[in-house]
């Protein structure tokens, strides 16, 4: 998960994949954490897509490097809302305090990846998979 992790530090914005009944969506996304051994995003509770992760929780996330290589990731999301999960959240990403907080009345869902594969292309057409 150490490439994963570095590849995601690097390309800074990432794209999250849901879907909604029939349709896909796709937005990007700049947080991620390393919480447990596991891999954790997270995305406001008031917003469509966790209710897309919640309700239908195959995603992917794909991320480009500075050099034409990409990453995908397969997963299921795990929704996981312990406080000590939502409490280190906001102490690896501070800015998120502006967001969520009693003042807006918003929360951060967290969720992390199980069963993730993630491939690494390259501009040559070569990839190599990893599991985590």
């Amino acid at each position: 998960m150490k490439r994963v992790l570095e590849f995601l530090r690097s390309s800074r914005v990432f794209y999250l994949a849901t879907v909604d009944g029939d349709q896909p969506r796709v937005r990007p996304l700049g947080f991620f954490m390393e919480f447990e051994g596991r891999l954790y995003l997270g995305v406001g509770t008031h917003k469509n897509v966790y209710r897309q992760v919640r309700d239908n929780p195959k995603i992917e996330v794909c991320a480009t490097g500075g050099m034409g290589e990409w990453m995908r990731i397969t997963a299921t999301a795990v929704i996981d809302q312990r406080q000590e999960v939502v409490d280190y959240s906001l102490e690896s990403m501070p800015s998120l305090r502006e967001i969520y907080n009693e003042k807006t009345g918003y929360t951060i869902g967290t969720f992390y990846l199980k069963n993730a594969e993630a491939v690494f292309y390259d501009m040559k057409g070569g990839c190599e998979r990893f599991s985590f």
